[in-house]
């Protein structure tokens, strides 16, 4: 894994910048498998990850919210049977913040624990 999951978020104010284009793909390069989308005019990280069943699922939703919860930085988690879509963005902002991809890349660590492979 790269040098984000590493990282800590920053606490954010509703004047904090958004990512720019250029620094979207550079910190990208680390959070490969997700998808850039915008919803509402508001852009966001989104990944889907799969398992062999809901239980697993679900115990890996539960770790992501753990982690939000300290970070103090929370996604939008869709749990459904074999598979968990994890939805980063910056809420204050309404837009994508560096603690996005943080987040993003510290996601894909717990993945890689749970035993998920892209």
């Amino acid at each position: 894994m790269g040098t984000l999951s590493a990282e800590r978020c920053v606490a954010c104010r509703r004047d904090s910048p958004r990512v720019t284009e250029a620094e979207i793909a550079e910190l990208g390069r680390e959070v490969s498998g997700r998808q850039l989308l915008e919803r509402n005019n508001i852009a966001r990280l989104e990944r889907v990850f799969h398992f062999p069943n809901f239980a697993e699922a679900l115990a890996f939703a539960s770790r992501v919210g753990a982690l939000a919860e300290a970070e103090g930085h929370h996604p939008v988690l869709l749990t459904e049977w074999g598979r968990v879509t994890v939805t980063w963005w910056t809420h204050k902002i309404r837009g994508l913040h560096r603690n996005d991809f943080i987040m993003a890349a510290r996601t894909d660590v717990l993945a890689a624990e749970s035993g998920h492979h892209a």
